[in-house]
Parts: structure tokens; C-alpha cells; sequence
């Protein structure tokens, strides 16, 4: 996804919810509602989020350097995790705990009308901030399903937005149904139970989001589109008379939003020269990062299909963790993996 549009989703919400949290703050304090209290501490804590993920994209931005040779794509996700884990402990865990508190010690809410006035400012900008999300979301989603386009997404400040967003909103009406039932229900546990049920929300967003962005801190692969395309590309140029008589394999991870990482093993025919290897390599990089510029780093191996298949049985024999205690099951595996007048060729 677009980092620049990103940025602007999170521009849009942080400055959004600054004014709400501080609006929210002073009518809580006006009126001791405890929904109010904790729709004020929601706002805030997403005020801070939407800080980190600005930090986190500045510093995702950064130029690879020796220390980080493939760059620091990856701390977006970090920062993005870490937004997950304030809005589990600061939002949901403070919520959760006013309610509980005022359900113990209750006490009336005064001037519903400030009450009111706050919330419907306060849904007025939520829902363009959601609706900024929502819309730049859309757009990069494709023909997915909503849910299954938020757990494919790899543009973790984006998903984060729209999940926050849609939850401010969600929280909005649920203070305000609270306040309605309180007023002219008399009804006065509507409001702790309110602010627990607000605080059940921000946990299972916090939840959600901690799922998907551990995954990516992990490692996902590129989406199928891109690694069907890369695959197209590389089956092209198999033929009987080479250059490629087979593909081995095609391995992808996402480093961040636009930058993925590809290594692909592939077997040329027997007795091709050198420099024309090193001529398919380059044109096959060419080719690839021009139809897909997310690809930003592209490794070429040439290697048997025999070759290839016996360094994969000797790694899942002698796991990593087995390496230094068991060199020799790589060297025996090498010469399998060379044919003769073949130099594997990375790009």
C-alpha cells in the first residue's frame, strides 16, 4: 500500500482525536460520567498510537546500513505492535476498570447536555477520520471481503487506523445509548456497564490486531497475485532447449508494506555459458521489479532440480540448530547441488 497514503490516514486521525480527547476529558470531568471517562481515555490512548505509527514510518523509511543490510522496513511493525499493546492495557484494562469502579461506588451523572453536544462532535470527526481510512482501505483492497482483506493486509498503520477508527465510532454509540438509557430510563448502571463494555471493545481489537501484526513481524509471504506473477515470469522462460528447464522453488516475505524480499531456485539447461546466465538473471530482475516495484530485493540461484532436492532433505535432516555440530551434511549435499559449467548467479 501507498506509505504516503498511509501517512495521511494517520495525519487525518491523530489530529482528530487530539480534539476529542481533550473535548471528552473536560465534559467527563464536567458531568462524572464514567462512559464519557472512558471514551476520553480511548481518544487519548489513540492520539498516542497514531504518534508511534508516524515515528514507526519515519523510521521504517530509513536506508538499509551495515548493521541492517536489508533496512528498517520492519519497524513499522513494531511500533505497530506496539500500538496494539497500549490500547489492550491503557485503553480496554483503564475502561474496563472505571466501570467496574463505578458499579461499586455509583454516582450521578449531571448536564446530560454537555454530554451530548461532545458525543455528536465527536462522532462528526470520527467518522471522516473512518471515513478517510476506510476509503484509502477500499481502494487497495481489491475483491476481497472486508475481514479478509484486514487479515491479508501488509500495511499494518493503515489496518490499524481503520480498525481504531471503527471502534472509536462503535464506542461513540455505545456511550451515547448509555447516556439515553440513564437519562430517560433511569437506568443508572448504563453507564459502568457502558464503560466495561467499551473497554470488552478496545481488548478485542487489541487482540485482533496483536494476531496480524505478529504474523507479519514474523514473516508473511508476498500476497498470490505477486507470487503468482513472479512465478509467470520465471515459467517463461522454461523450454526444452533453456535457457530454464525448471523452476524449483520461489520463496517471498514481506520486510514491510512495499518491500518484499524474493529468492528463487531455478535449474538452466545443461552447459549454458556463464555470461548467459548472468544475462537471464538480470533481465528476469528487470522484468520482475518492473512489474512488481514492491520488490525491491531479488535473488537468483541456479542449481539442479536433483541438486536443489537434495539440499532441501539434508536442511529439514540437520536443522539450524544442528549446523555447527554437523557441517558435514552440507558438504556432502554440495555436489549434488553444482552441474558442470553452471555458476549460481545472485541479483
Amino acid at each position: 500500500m501507498s506509505s504516503s497514503g498511509s501517512k495521511k490516514v494517520v495525519l487525518i486521525a491523530l489530529a482528530a482525536n487530539l480534539g476529542i480527547a481533550l473535548a471528552k476529558f473536560a465534559a467527563a470531568a464536567w458531568t462524572r460520567s464514567s462512559a464519557m471517562l472512558s471514551e476520553a481515555i480511548h481518544s487519548l490512548v489513540d492520539t498516542s498510537n497514531q504518534a508511534l505509527l508516524l515515528y514507526g514510518l519515519a523510521r521504517s523509511q530509513r536506508p538499509a546500513d551495515a548493521n541492517h543490510p536489508f533496512g528498517h522496513s520492519r519497524e513499522l511493525y513494531f511500533w505497530s505492535f506496539v500500538v496494539a499493546v497500549l490500547l489492550f492495557s491503557m485503553g480496554a484494562g483503564v475502561s474496563i476498570y472505571e466501570g467496574i469502579t463505578k458499579l461499586r461506588d455509583p454516582h450521578p451523572i449531571s448536564d446530560f447536555w454537555i454530554n451530548y453536544i461532545v458525543l455528536g462532535v465527536a462522532l462528526a470527526l470520527e467518522s471522516v477520520s473512518a471515513y478517510k481510512a476506510l476509503s484509502e482501505f477500499g481502494a487497495r483492497r481489491g475483491s476481497r471481503g472486508w475481514f479478509a482483506a484486514l487479515r491479508a493486509s501488509k500495511d499494518a498503520a493503515l489496518f490499524t487506523v481503520v480498525l481504531e477508527d471503527l471502534a472509536a465510532v462503535t464506542g461513540l454509540l455505545i456511550a451515547l445509548v448509555a447516556l439515553l438509557c440513564v437519562q430517560h430510563l433511569g437506568w443508572d448502571r448504563a453507564d459502568a456497564i457502558a464503560s466495561i463494555a467499551i473497554g470488552l471493545l478496545l481488548a478485542s481489537v487489541a487482540a485482533f490486531m496483536s494476531v496480524e501484526i505478529k504474523s507479519l513481524l514474523v514473516g508473511e509471504a508476498a500476497n498470490p497475485k505477486v507470487q503468482a506473477g513472479i512465478e509467470a515470469i520465471l515459467v517463461a522462460e522454461v523450454r526444452p532447449e533453456g535457457p530454464l528447464v525448471a523452476i524449483n522453488e520461489i520463496r517471498s516475505m514481506h520486510l514491510g508494506p512495499e518491500d518484499v524480499l524474493v529468492a528463487a531456485s531455478v535449474d538452466a539447461v545443461d552447459g549454458l555459458p556463464a555470461e548467459k546466465v548472468e544475462a537471464l538473471t538480470t533481465k528476469l530482475e528487470r522484468t520482475i521489479k518492473a512489474r512488481f516495484p514492491e520488490v525491491r530485493r531479488l535473488y537468483i540461484e541456479t542449481q539442479s532440480t536433483a541438486g536443489h532436492t537434495a539440499a532441501a532433505a539434508a536442511a529439514e535432516a540437520h536443522p539450524a540448530s544442528d549446523a555447527k555440530q554437523k557441517p558435514e551434511a552440507a558438504a556432502d549435499a554440495a555436489p549434488a547441488s553444482r552441474k558442470a559449467k553452471k555458476r549460481p548467479k545472485r541479483r
